[in-house]
């Protein structure tokens, strides 16, 4: 099993595959240009990537004057990566080329059924079933990467205390062990919020480098900070540590052990909305819920959703005030971090539209020196594949790394 960072010999060739990786399509005049490489030696390494069937030739460019240049794009078929992620209400798998195009996804609901010895076994058997249905041979595989609910420890591959999991076990998980003795593959895990940045990242067509902010709104708010085109680590992973954010200082109390009180998670999350929807109907409210679900206690996200979306006051309330919320904490962040633009996803974003213009109206209206920094609210593009996309693209990033 050859080190995916040994596949592209040497850093200058590494830095010419990254180079024309982001931009698509491009002339070897862009290259000269903006690489301050000779002509000899630039086309020594487009040469060595051609050689090696990492780069392609897809045809020329426009003239300016002399001969039309040659244009260059990095191999999709050059190998396969998959991409898996690991969360506490579903998981899924992904198999992709290296443009990231998906080929096939696959996913599981994470009941009480979903330990993870079996949800390993499973990921196994969905990648040679994808694997014999793509006429791909495991070897054309360069390797799996996997965004997890964290903690964890990313250079172990190890998911260490995740809360939340309706199934047991789910506690020390060599993961990244388990998952290359099956497959005889390079694994690699990071957190969800980061593997979702990356997805979100290559999926986009704007690829400069500046500084971007993602949250993921869900069962809890992630986070992840890239500047650079790189992910920025902290000493210990923390993605779910920016809901614990207090923006009330006498709020209410966590429901996470150990959490803050008036922690940004017990305003704005799934769990939240949950909660507060059973306690509108327990006070008698008037609302559609009544006849999704037969008590309180059965209320779900998706009768939540439903029920707003057939335009339930009491639900479009309980949403509004989440996302008010949502934008305070999204200032707060800005004030400290002062990205250029926030890219926002996950399933309180997907689920109304309003509720992205409210948060981010709330979070311009109290963001210092509005008028002179001019941060770019974006949502996600990838919507649910985001995590597994982006766990793919954390083994294209290992070519490079």
């Amino acid at each position: 099993m050859l080190p995916i960072h040994e596949l592209i010999p040497n850093s200058r060739t590494k830095e010419m595959y990254l180079s024309v990786r982001k931009k698509g399509t491009v002339s070897k005049q862009t290259l000269l240009e903006e690489s301050g490489l000779t002509v000899s030696t630039l086309t020594r390494i487009l040469d060595e990537l051609l050689a090696q069937n990492l780069l392609l030739e897809v045809g020329f460019g426009e003239s300016t004057g002399g001969r039309r240049p040659t244009l260059y794009e990095t191999n999709p078929a050059y190998g396969y990566v998959f991409g898996l992620e690991i969360s506490r209400t579903f998981s899924r798998l992904v198999l992709a080329d290296l443009h990231l195009k998906l080929l096939d996804e696959y996913s599981w609901p994470m009941d009480e059924q979903a330990t993870p010895e079996r949800l390993i076994e499973s990921v196994h058997a969905q990648v040679l079933r994808m694997l014999e249905q793509a006429s791909i041979d495991i070897s054309q595989v360069i390797g799996l990467g996997i965004g997890a609910v964290g903690p964890l420890d990313r250079k172990e591959g190890r998911i260490l205390q995740p809360a939340g999991f309706a199934a047991p076990g789910w506690s020390q998980v060599p993961v990244k062990e388990r998952l290359e003795q099956l497959l005889d593959v390079p694994v690699c895990l990071d957190n969800g919020a980061n593997t979702a940045l990356l997805g979100e990242y290559w999926a986009g067509g704007d690829r400069r480098q500046h500084q971007l902010l993602y949250l993921h709104a869900g069962i809890g708010l992630r986070s992840a900070i890239m500047n650079e085109g790189r992910i920025l680590y902290g000493v210990i992973d923390t993605e779910g540590a920016v809901g614990q954010m207090i923006i009330e200082s006498s709020g209410v109390p966590s429901s996470v052990p150990g959490g803050n009180s008036g922690a940004w998670e017990s305003y704005v999350s799934i769990r939240t909305l949950e909660m507060q929807a059973r306690e509108e109907w327990k006070r008698g409210r008037p609302t559609l819920l009544r006849e999704l679900a037969d008590r309180p206690e059965d209320i779900e996200f998706a009768h939540i959703v439903e029920a707003l979306q057939a335009g339930d006051s009491v639900v479009n309330g309980i949403f509004g005030q989440a996302a008010v919320y949502c934008g305070i904490g999204l200032a707060n962040l800005i004030n400290i971090l002062h990205p250029e633009e926030v890219i926002l996803g996950g399933p309180l974003f997907s689920a109304a539209d309003f509720f992205y213009r409210e948060a981010t109206r709330t979070a311009l209206e109290r963001t210092y020196y509005r008028e002179q920094y001019k941060v770019r609210f974006t949502q996600g593009s990838l919507s649910d594949t985001a995590v597994a996309a982006g766990a793919a693209a954390l083994i294209l990033n290992q070519l490079t790394g």
